[in-house]
């Protein structure tokens, strides 16, 4: 996941814009809208409805952000941020996911120390010094606390009349968010059925018993596991280690390798690569057309 070496590379890079990207996201969600409302994608008008929203865990009162198209019912998406927490970028990437058919949940991870947004963008986070802000926040995240917030979203999205309850659910998660997926899987079985890692770090701990690539036969979904060039190169064993997993638990999984660094499919990332991030996209598009 993002480590202290990136952040500290990041920085000595110098400011990042990231308007263009979110411009970019911007119009492809419209063209997704477009299609929605054409019915070639789901039922519904061709706007969006969207709010923020809060409600109860097992650890106290977790907020997010919904979005989904304004009219009908839909497979529903939970969404787990990366380091710098839910924010605008996360916004707009939601907006495009929910233009495609599906009612989007992205949640605050954090929200035991303090609702979202804790920084505006990937930016505020480098120049907050944002690893030691959210390490006592990210020390919280547990396999087990995931887990009780997954059980927790996915029952307030299956209460939700927008949310279509005769579909799977599917789950994205990136950078640190990227364990969180399998451990969604794992905490709801009967539900979960697409999983995708974007750039995620901690998927194999051989000593730990709940590492994400022990879990994947308690679960019945399929995966997407995408990787950075940089993260494959400090850790190459992963991504057999997790094909091996994949292949003893008899889950559908695409693990692949890009040619761009952690942190790539993220809009507001100083390593934002857009030609491989909508490859990534495009891939995550077709796993969750499984559900």
């Amino acid at each position: 996941m993002c480590e202290r070496d990136q952040i500290d590379q990041w920085s000595r890079g110098g400011s990042h814009d990231w308007a263009m990207n979110r411009r970019h996201f911007a119009l492809a969600g419209l063209g997704a809208l477009a299609a929605c409302a054409s019915g070639s994608v789901g039922a519904g008008s061709g706007e969006l409805a969207e709010e923020r929203v809060r409600f109860a865990t097992a650890d106290g009162n977790m907020d997010g952000f919904f979005v989904r198209p304004a009219q009908g019912r839909h497979p529903a998406i939970l969404t787990w941020p990366d380091i710098a927490g839910l924010r605008e970028a996360f916004e707009v990437m939601a907006r495009r996911l929910a233009g495609q058919g599906y009612a989007v949940l992205v949640v605050n991870p954090y929200y035991r120390a303090l609702p979202a947004p804790q920084f505006r963008d990937f930016a505020e986070f480098r120049g907050q010094n944002g690893f030691e802000k959210v390490g006592p926040w990210r020390g919280a995240l547990t396999a087990d606390a995931i887990q009780r917030d997954a059980k927790a979203a996915i029952g307030w999205l299956d209460d939700r009349r927008e949310v279509d309850t005769g579909r799977g659910v599917g789950t994205h998660g990136y950078c640190m968010g990227g364990p969180f997926t399998v451990w969604t899987a794992a905490a709801v079985p009967g539900r979960v059925r697409a999983a995708a890692s974007l750039h995620g770090g901690g998927l194999v701990k051989p000593d730990d018993p709940q590492s994400p690539h022990k879990l994947l036969a308690d679960t019945r979904a399929r995966y997407l596991f995408a990787i950075g060039q940089d993260d494959d190169a400090k850790a190459p064993e992963v991504k057999t280690a997790l094909r091996e997993a994949a292949a003893a638990a008899r889950r559908p999984a695409e693990v692949e390798v890009y040619s761009a660094n952690h942190g790539w499919t993220v809009i507001d990332s100083p390593s934002y690569d857009a030609a491989a991030a909508e490859r990534a996209w495009e891939r995550m598009s077709a796993l969750f057309a499984t559900l």
